[in-house]
């Protein structure tokens, strides 16, 4: 008897967004400009290249610390002294490899075995602001300088935001912080947090192989797709974009630039990695350091992954707690760093 039975078609991928976006700026520009088009993807490419060994040495690193488990040591920092656990939370914090849907399960179940809300709000805000493979990309952007400054906010902000929750951690505001039926589950093939103990040697291992191969392979893609984004738009913004509009409106002295950079940062971030090429297009235009650091760290709180992950896990009133908490971070990074800029 024929075998009669039918077979689902298979489905097509879909084009990245990312690339998308990339592949339409470029046409656009082919289109109503077209002495700018291979000017503009000469720079994207040679900007790119010029990234490429931070980029390189970030992916394995980050990739060695997956393959190894060596993130589960992170969970060992919420015990304790409480006042310690927040100073830790917000070190590690400031250069964790997690991605903002591995947090998920991670948070949720610190805050579900009962840590203090305060060291998880230390690691909470200092998480999404910094991590290896963003700290060398940002220093061979923009200078070691800045990438130091902004780790240092990163930690900085975790201090701030992990004492303050503790301060005030009897307060309505973080009383029962948890929504209802939050679940210890998460994307990115996040496992159960808290198991498992690192393996160094991950190469003994064919399964950590794996892991670290296609870790690497998904982060050199993720990093090469929005990098080459975000330097196409900053060859753009250089091109067509009057330095007068951004030195006018995110330049000279005083806290102006810098909350105005604040402001602006926080509804236009993309994520770090796009943003650093941004920052660089537009400090060369005539914004101001300050705006650039509370820009950065204002937007890294407020980024749609980031925040979604706060949003998914606690009411909104710590959700609040959290936005506020980043907001004054930013103006007090930005305000330093002008200062000593």
């Amino acid at each position: 008897m024929a075998d009669t039975a039918t077979t689902t078609p298979p489905v097509p991928r879909r084009i990245d967004k990312t690339w998308l976006a990339t592949g339409l700026i470029l046409a656009l520009v082919a289109v109503f400009d077209h002495s700018q088009f291979w000017p503009t993807v000469e720079f994207a490419t040679n900007a790119v290249l010029h990234t490429a060994p931070f980029i390189l040495f970030a992916v394995f690193a980050v990739a060695y610390l997956k393959a190894t488990d060596a993130e589960t040591l992170i969970a060992k920092v919420f015990e304790g002294n409480p006042a310690r656990m927040i100073i830790l939370a917000a070190l590690l914090g400031g250069m964790s490899p997690f991605c903002s849907c591995e947090v998920i399960p991670f948070i949720a179940a610190l805050l579900a075995v009962g840590a203090p809300i305060g060291a998880v709000m230390a690691f909470w805000l200092a998480s999404p602001l910094m991590d290896p493979a963003m700290f060398l990309i940002t220093s061979g952007t923009l200078g070691w300088e800045f990438a130091i400054a902004k780790a240092l906010a990163a930690v900085g902000l975790g201090l701030l935001g992990g004492f303050g929750t503790h301060l005030l951690a009897k307060s309505p505001v973080f009383i029962d912080p948890l929504r209802e039926q939050t679940a210890i589950s998460g994307g990115c093939g996040a496992k159960k947090p808290f198991s498992g103990q690192p393996v160094w040697r991950f190469w003994t291992k064919p399964e950590r192989t794996l892991v670290f191969r296609n870790t690497a392979i998904s982060n050199a893609l993720f990093l090469l797709k929005w990098l080459t984004l975000a330097y196409t738009i900053e060859a753009l913004m250089l091109r067509y974009v009057p330095a007068e509009w951004i030195a006018g409106a995110l330049g000279g002295e005083g806290i102006g630039p810098i909350i105005m950079g604040a402001v602006i940062g926080a509804p236009a971030y993309l994520n770090g990695y796009a943003a650093v090429p941004l920052i660089d297009a537009m400090l060369d235009q005539g914004m101001a350091q300050g705006a650039a650091m509370s820009f950065v760290i204002a937007g890294g709180v407020s980024s749609i992954p980031a925040a979604v992950a706060v949003w998914a896990l606690v009411k909104p009133r710590v959700f609040a707690a959290y936005f506020a908490f980043g907001l004054c971070g930013a103006l007090i990074a930005g305000l330093l760093w002008q200062a000593m800029a």
